[in-house]
């Protein structure tokens, strides 16, 4: 269990409890996209499936989202942001997750698209950004 004062994962260089644990406990609402993406991040680090339904958009959010594959998230990088700031309505977040399973290390990189939904971020869906060869 994570404490306030430990790292946050999604990797700002901010302590947990000044970073992602605001949004995750839901005392507060992400100010962007890019916050949004990160606490999601945290999330799916910690398996908290009532965060990743509450931070999905109720249009495009699947009944059965969450599959325990037994893997570990290890690392985020956010590669680039369009939009998505305090007045903004949508956003896009660009990211690459790391994770390990089956002690096979993997790597997500997608495009995100965020919007606005009753006053607060909601993540839409994305894009899967492909290895150029």
């Amino acid at each position: 269990m994570l404490t306030p004062d430990d790292p946050c994962p999604c990797e700002s260089g901010r302590a947990y409890g000044a970073c992602c644990e605001p949004y995750l406990s839901r005392r507060e609402n992400a100010p962007t996209a890019e916050a949004l993406m990160r606490s999601r991040y945290v999330a799916y680090k910690l398996k908290n499936t009532d965060y990743l339904a509450y931070s999905w958009d109720p249009e495009t959010c699947p009944d059965d989202f969450f599959m325990d594959d037994g893997g570990r998230w290890l690392g985020l990088k956010i590669k680039a942001t369009e939009a998505g700031g305090e007045g903004d309505t949508s956003g896009m977040v660009e990211f690459v997750a790391r994770y390990k399973v089956n002690g096979q290390g993997l790597r997500l990189h997608e495009r995100s698209r965020f919007r606005r939904f009753e006053g607060r971020w909601v993540y839409v869906d994305g894009d899967l950004v492909e290895k150029k060869r």
